[in-house]
């Protein structure tokens, strides 16, 4: 092909410094063009170069999450990647996603988004686990665990699911936190922990021990994160309020203790963001209790010098609270919000102005995330035949 040979006249640093300026999208078409593009553009250097690519504002898009309703009574979960030049459009740029596999229920309507990392993310019902690429569009249903309760028990993993990467071991992972209950109507108290680690290098689960003092985890819809190395959740023990934190390549837990204002019997919601490359609290009050407008807000605590629990700085207050739930900040100063009918609004927070778009979902079930694209591949599981 004509194009084949001029890129052959072409240095090969040339040629991948040219390339490394497209998208996923085009990329994946350029792997049509010619033997030698697809090569390139599959190679593990080329996939590495560009994740590691230096990247401005402009390689930033929004991966938003919601459930939506299908006939005749049923739920199902959707995935669009947007894009926006300005603070006041949101653009889809590619078809949505519908990933398969995944269940809804009468007390569950909505999948959790878990990530991202390095362009990756995991999406689970809390039964199934699926690792994804949405800019790829590669999916691979995880492995069930192979670990059960002795007879009476029963296991809830509601406490928290975790995914990010071990730059010492060249892996990700994914955790699941559960919590063990006596057999009998769900008793609430929790009898023991423990903790699963799968890892995608062997494809399979590991149990992984945790002491009698490991803090009791509770889900919250947009607290948990990944970090600086290490997942996030919200915990507490011995009746203080922490962040419980997941080193993924020493795999060593450790808390962080939340400002000293915040307490839990103050009735108020946490979510856990990130701002200005740094951990950001937002702390907001019930949208269904009944409040003094006048006497609450919203606050944004930023934590200036990562794991000092000293340099928790209180970055905004907003008031009157909006009655949102946060999802995420965008820009540094764009505060994404779900209103109570599942509306996606933003609100700024350096001009106080607020915007609503015309894009919804079941209520509740919204989440967003800031994602960077790339094309590291998700491999194929073999399936093993009956006989084998």
């Amino acid at each position: 092909m004509m194009v084949d040979g001029i890129m052959k006249k072409l240095p090969e640093d040339v040629v991948i410094y040219i390339l490394l300026k497209f998208t996923v999208k085009s990329l994946i078409r350029f792997k049509c063009i010619s033997r030698t593009w697809y090569t390139l553009v599959q190679s593990s250097t080329f996939i590495n170069l560009h994740l590691n690519r230096p990247t401005t504002r402009k390689n930033e898009f929004i991966l938003f999450s919601r459930s939506i309703k299908v006939e005749p009574h049923g739920l199902k979960n959707v995935i669009s990647i947007i894009y926006s030049d300005n603070d006041d459009d949101l653009n889809s740029i590619f078809p949505d996603l519908d990933p398969p596999y995944l269940t809804f229920s009468y007390y569950y309507a909505y999948n959790e988004l878990v990530g991202p990392c390095n362009g990756l993310l995991v999406l689970t019902d809390f039964e199934v686990i699926i690792l994804l690429n949405p800019a790829t569009r590669n999916y691979m249903p995880l492995p069930s665990s192979p670990f059960v309760c002795a007879e009476g028990l029963n296991l809830s993993i509601m406490g928290g699911v975790g995914f990010g990467f071990d730059w010492i071991g060249n892996d990700y992972k994914v955790i699941r936190i559960l919590e063990v209950f006596k057999d009998a109507d769900w008793s609430p108290d929790v009898i023991d922990q423990k903790v699963e680690v799968y890892d995608l290098h062997t494809d399979s689960w590991r149990e992984f021990r945790v002491g009698q003092q490991f803090p009791k985890v509770h889900w919250l819809p947009h607290f948990e994160i990944f970090h600086k190395g290490a997942f996030h959740w919200y915990a507490n023990i011995d009746d203080a309020m922490v962040i419980l934190c997941f080193d993924m390549s020493t795999e060593i837990f450790r808390t962080m203790i939340m400002p000293d204002s915040f307490n839990d019997y103050d009735g108020k919601y946490y979510s856990l963001v990130i701002l200005n490359e740094s951990l950001t609290l937002i702390c907001y009050p019930d949208s269904y209790a009944e409040i003094d407008l006048t006497q609450d807000s919203m606050d944004v605590w930023i934590m200036m010098d990562y794991g000092v629990r000293d340099s928790w700085t209180k970055k905004y207050m907003i008031r009157p609270p909006p009655f949102k739930s946060p999802l995420t900040i965008w820009k540094n100063h764009l505060l994404f919000l779900q209103n109570k009918g599942g509306l996606l609004i933003s609100y700024d927070l350096i001009s106080n102005e607020a915007k609503e778009f015309n894009l919804q979902g079941y209520p509740q079930s919204l989440r967003i995330i800031v994602y960077k694209e790339s094309l590291i591949s998700i491999p194929k599981r073999v399936r093993r035949s009956s006989s084998s």
